[in-house]
């Protein structure tokens, strides 16, 4: 059993404070588009390009992000403190929101610059798993998105929260899970990725990471639509896209035979 006592903040600077949960965001932000970098020189491709879309794809990510967090889980408390809805730096961000958010940013950046959807979609989902791993990791810190109570010896007891109990560290779970999937989109994309399919590493991720996510919630504390229904508000969202994944594959097998 492990006790978690860190204050989710790193350090104050004379008014401002700076908060693990926005180190580790800046960190998967950050080494996401480093590696972006390096596979686009590798395929020579237009950094410009990339230098664009990664715009669209940082306001849609934090926007669909906090707004998919703010409709699914915690609505009637936000319309009662919208000032509320701008600290993202405290944590709160959906990855449902998030798929939702950055499909939207991209869709909105192939318009604009006239590009085909299949141009870059399946190098830019290589780094998402960076990015969602250091966010769980900021979770963690901030004693949120916690996993149900167990009596297992790799229990955490989140102090902060003024518990006394033993809780799955679901957030370690989910960041470990994350960088498990980056592992194989990057092997992946470094041995077979001129010989797949078209959208196929894009639609690997979507597969693994909601199935995964699917997975974990059997862990976490549920935000449930109703305690009648046996599935948790994260595995009703997660249904969807792990279904869309499984038909691109099917289509994908029905095209060989």
């Amino acid at each position: 059993m492990f006790y978690h006592d860190i204050s989710p903040i790193l350090v104050d600077i004379g008014p401002l404070s700076l908060r693990w949960y926005g180190l580790m965001f800046v960190i998967g932000l950050v080494l996401n588009f480093l590696l972006m970098v390096w596979i686009f020189k590798r395929e020579k491709l237009r950094l410009i390009d990339l230098e664009s879309v990664a715009i669209y794809l940082f306001f849609g990510l934090v926007i669909g992000a906090r707004l998919g967090h703010i409709v699914f889980y915690d609505l009637g408390y936000y319309l009662a403190n919208p000032i509320e809805i701008f600290a993202i730096w405290q944590g709160g961000l959906a990855s449902h929101g998030a798929a939702v958010g950055v499909l939207i940013a991209y869709l909105l950046w192939i318009w604009r610059h006239k590009k085909k959807f299949s141009l870059y979609s399946d190098l830019l989902v290589i780094g998402f798993p960076i990015t969602a791993g250091f966010v769980r990791l900021g979770n963690f810190f901030n004693s949120e998105i916690v996993g149900r109570a167990t009596d297992g010896s790799w229990g955490v007891v989140f102090k902060q929260l003024g518990e006394d109990f033993p809780r799955h560290p679901s957030q370690l779970y989910e960041a470990g899970l994350s960088f498990a999937i980056f592992v194989v989109l990057f092997v992946v994309y470094l041995k077979w990725f001129k010989k797949l399919p078209s959208l196929f590493i894009l639609f690997l991720y979507v597969f693994l990471y909601f199935i995964t996510r699917f997975g974990v919630e059997f862990w976490k504390e549920r935000h449930v639509i109703s305690y009648d229904v046996p599935l948790s508000m994260g595995q009703w969202l997660s249904i969807v896209p792990v279904l869309i994944a499984v038909g691109y594959f099917g289509w994908i097998l029905y095209k060989k035979k």
